[in-house]
């Protein structure tokens, strides 16, 4: 299923660039903007490399969960019902669909990243450290094309899903550290950023890219990584709905 993506990403790259809009916006204009306020504490990094981890994730993120219209026009196709009549289980269905989102996830990534550089955003020069901030990309991008393979099940016509995208990406994009810090929250945002999983992927990503602060590395993981196993079962439980 990821290397179908692949070609699908090879044939037709106009998606990629068209949601590579609203990111550089992001950058260009609001982050060298707020630069020059100076009022919200980044320790010591330039704000708009602060926010460069967030507005990537953002976008990815939105990518992912678009991600939902695939399985709704393969409802529509016929397609889906082939495919769950194969001797491949729901769950490795439901997996390798949502882990298909990411191949998406990792290009976006790849467009973004050379335009931050051209705006003067410095990235840490480790290698290792980017690979493994692309994969925390592309493995996050899983994790919320499931929840949209969820949404898909209630919401079984393109037009109907159209709109979910902004409701669920822009609330979780604000009560997240993609912007500012988690402290900085009133009580009630705090405690939603905690459990939001966007808050973990923007500061591991961060951490890896920008100001190499790796202390709270495994526990981003380990709650990446809690995050997608819990949507992959939900997703693959709730995916015969979409059919019937």
């Amino acid at each position: 299923m990821m290397e179908l993506e692949l070609r699908r990403v090879r044939h037709d790259r106009t998606e990629l660039y068209t949601r590579a809009v609203q990111p550089i916006l992001w950058l260009a204009i609001y982050g060298t903007i707020m630069s020059s306020v100076r009022a919200i504490p980044t320790g010591g990094i330039p704000y708009i490399d602060y926010i460069s981890p967030g507005v990537l994730m953002q976008s990815v993120i939105m990518l992912s969960i678009f991600y939902g219209l695939v399985m709704v026009w393969e409802r529509e196709s016929g397609i889906l019902k082939k495919l769950y009549s194969t001797p491949a289980s729901r769950y490795a269905i439901i997996v390798g669909r949502s882990m298909a989102a990411g191949i998406r996830g990792i290009f976006q990534a790849l467009i973004i990243v050379p335009i931050a550089l051209l705006l003067g955003v410095q990235f840490l020069p480790n290698i290792l450290y980017f690979a493994l901030a692309i994969f925390i990309v592309f493995f996050i991008s899983g994790g919320f094309a499931a929840l949209s393979i969820v949404i898909a099940t209630f919401m079984k016509t393109r037009e109907r899903f159209m709109g979910i995208g902004q409701v669920i990406v822009m609330p979780l994009f604000f009560a997240s550290n993609a912007l500012y810090p988690i402290t900085m929250m009133p009580p009630i945002v705090h405690y939603i950023a905690i459990f939001n999983p966007m808050s973990y992927g923007v500061d591991a990503v961060r951490g890896l890219m920008i100001s190499g602060d790796l202390s709270g590395l495994l526990l981003d993981i380990a709650a990446i990584a809690l995050f997608d196993a819990l949507m992959f079962v939900i997703a693959s439980a709730s995916s015969r709905r979409i059919i019937e």
